[in-house]
């Protein structure tokens, strides 16, 4: 068995950790069921405490939170002296930038070595073994000092690094462009939420070499986030941003960045915050094109960076890729388009493509992926159905093959003693619409909800026969469904006919599909809340407890009402209502282990 090297995008902002197990590359979960963990660490009394959406929840409550620390790795103090950082920048002995934390200094290096432990305690949980081995991606225009502090970090971490690649070479190799031509020419658009490169990579002896490439560590979506924010302020009287205090900033900040996100999306979005401070609540609309007008001195400080590596390059490129969360901004990309003459390649997940590429690139140095040869390409989408009857897709439509793919789930029902697999083939949201080509059955041994876990593989071999492996992870046990050629073998007529009307009834099939989601996270929530209450309600403050019953019965009423986008906002908005709850119950659990543990 090839020994395990996992593969690790280390974000400015989000990062994300996964392996190839089984033959096919995934990224791992954690026991919340997360993907992507954000670049947050908080401390209490000077030491590293809790890591991603935990830690973002503490501010606030007695913690010094710490993000974006990619932002000043390998770097020099008078660099980087005068920045607006969220804790106090300082020079360290050896001229580095340091961060200060309560009594303490902590290098970037240690920052994001807590990051790189926490991704890789979620990988030996998932794996249920022991990781020594990592590859971690890099901004292509890092320079040597910036990439051996991550190389350092991830050591500090207890990870040998192997490789350390770019990201533009790992967005590739997660797009599958090393199956191009030779002498293909691509370019990688990588707009995240701290940092922007853009690299023009080069096919080259069935490698890829980067060309040119250019960016800005101090250029990303938390940019457009400030612009927001500071705008929010313009509209608010008696409100100026290089006034608040770091809570209301970072709370303005947080509003603001759900408002982007919104944006991408619909044509108009509310940024709004009760009792942001005494007297005063925030409540205030903003257009699409209004954001596109307002970030958009913003967005175009990346076109001289394009020029600039299309210059450099010598010539144009035959494919556009995005990578990074910002680029799901539309404004973006008509900005890319523009600047490229492409329509750019959006395929890929933005946030998990070059974590994607670096789990690709550590399967071919541990010998656990081989090259594979470009045959034929899959018509349709395939996958399963999943919980609510929503079609989860596996493999996507114009996959190349031979390919494998796969994903982990869990019993949705407490004490289930299987799980049936419905292997689907289609472009529609709902697992009814699609055409079944399978089922097998996955038993197991009860548990509670959440706890079994099944690991389903789809895999194309170069004849067009679908493989579908499920295992119970657990015992090891796999079962195999073989599909001769019918996922690749369908004809053109039925193949028009599905994605036409994939097309036709997109907004109603995707109407369903945030409905379905959304009562699903409901009927998940509401219980959850009641619980939380039981436990803590009687030590909360009257107007939380208000401000809890209030969503909670909005989340009621949108369920009867059966309105996707309403009962979508009812559940967020109970969602950010039970935070403070939640935080509570947080302290509670750690102060009964605590008493456990001295009790011992």
């Amino acid at each position: 068995m090839a020994e395990d090297i996992i593969g690790i995008d280390l974000g400015t902002t989000n990062s994300a950790v996964g392996v190839v197990e089984s033959g096919f590359p995934i990224l791992l979960a954690d026991q919340s069921g997360a993907r992507i963990t954000p670049s947050a660490i908080s401390y209490i009394n000077c030491d590293a405490h809790e890591v991603g959406k935990v830690a973002l929840r503490s501010r606030g409550s007695g913690s010094i939170v710490v993000t974006s620390a990619k932002r000043y790795m390998g770097r020099r103090y008078q660099a980087v002296k005068g920045d607006d950082f969220c804790v106090p920048l300082v020079a360290q002995d050896d001229g580095s930038v340091g961060f200060q934390v309560g009594e303490s200094i902590v290098s970037p290096e240690q920052a994001s070595s807590e990051i790189l432990k926490h991704l890789k305690k979620v990988a030996e949980h998932q794996l249920n073994r022991e990781i020594s081995k990592a590859v971690i991606t890099v901004p292509a225009y890092y320079n040597d000092a910036q990439r051996n502090a991550t190389k350092l970090a991830g050591e500090i971490a207890g990870l040998e690094v192997v490789r350390i690649i770019s990201e533009p070479t790992a967005a590739a190799l997660a797009y599958g462009l090393d199956k191009l031509d030779e002498s293909s020419r691509v370019a990688v658009y990588d707009y995240g939420g701290g940092t922007f490169d853009i690299s023009v990579l080069e096919m080259k002896d069935g490698v890829f070499q980067v060309i040119s490439t250019a960016g800005d560590t101090l250029l990303g979506g938390d940019d457009i986030d400030e612009a927001v924010a500071r705008w929010a302020c313009e509209q608010t009287n008696d409100l100026e941003y290089d006034q608040l205090t770091t809570e209301q900033r970072e709370r303005l900040l947080d509003e603001s960045r759900k408002l982007k996100e919104a944006l991408t999306e619909n044509d108009t979005a509310k940024l709004q915050i009760p009792f942001f401070r005494a007297g005063l609540n925030i409540n205030i609309e903003l257009s699409a094109e209004g954001f596109d007008k307002l970030i958009h001195t913003e967005i175009s400080r990346t076109a001289p960076y394009c020029k600039q590596v299309l210059l450099d390059a010598g010539g144009d490129v035959d494919k556009v890729i995005l990578v990074g969360g910002s680029t799901r901004i539309p404004a973006v990309q008509r900005l890319v388009k523009k600047v490229f003459g492409l329509d750019p390649d959006v395929s890929q997940h933005p946030d998990e493509a070059v974590a994607l590429g670096a789990v690709i690139q550590g399967g071919m140095l541990s010998g656990a992926l081989r090259e594979m040869v470009l045959l034929d390409v899959t018509p349709l989408s395939l996958g399963i159905e999943t919980l609510g009857g929503l079609m989860n897709v596996i493999i996507p439509r114009n996959t190349t093959i031979p390919c494998k793919a796969g994903e982990m789930f869990t019993n949705a029902v407490a004490n289930q003693k299987s799980m049936r697999v419905r292997v689907l083939q289609g472009e529609r949201e709902m697992a009814r619409d699609n055409w079944e080509l399978g089922s097998v059955d996955v038993h197991f041994s009860p548990a509670t909800k959440g706890q079994a876990r099944v690991g389903v593989q789809f895999s194309i071999d170069e004849n067009g026969i679908l493989q579908v492996l499920t295992r119970d992870v657990e015992t090891g046990k796999d079962t195999i469904l073989e599909i001769n050629s019918a996922a690749v073998d369908v004809d053109d007529e039925n193949v028009e006919k599905m994605v036409s009307e994939s097309v036709d009834y997109a907004f109603d099939d995707m109407a369903e599909r945030v409905f379905t989601e959304a009562k699903l996270k409901a009927e998940e929530l509401l219980p959850a809340v009641e619980a939380g209450l039981a436990q803590v309600g009687e030590e909360m403050d009257e107007a939380d407890l208000n401000l809890i019953r209030d969503a909670e019965s909005e989340v009621k009423e949108m369920l009867k009402q059966e309105d996707a986008n309403l009962l979508k906002k009812a559940v967020q908005k109970l969602d950010k209502a039970t935070e403070h709850m939640a935080a509570i119950l947080v302290e509670k659990a750690m102060e009964a282990a605590l008493m456990r543990k001295l009790e011992n």
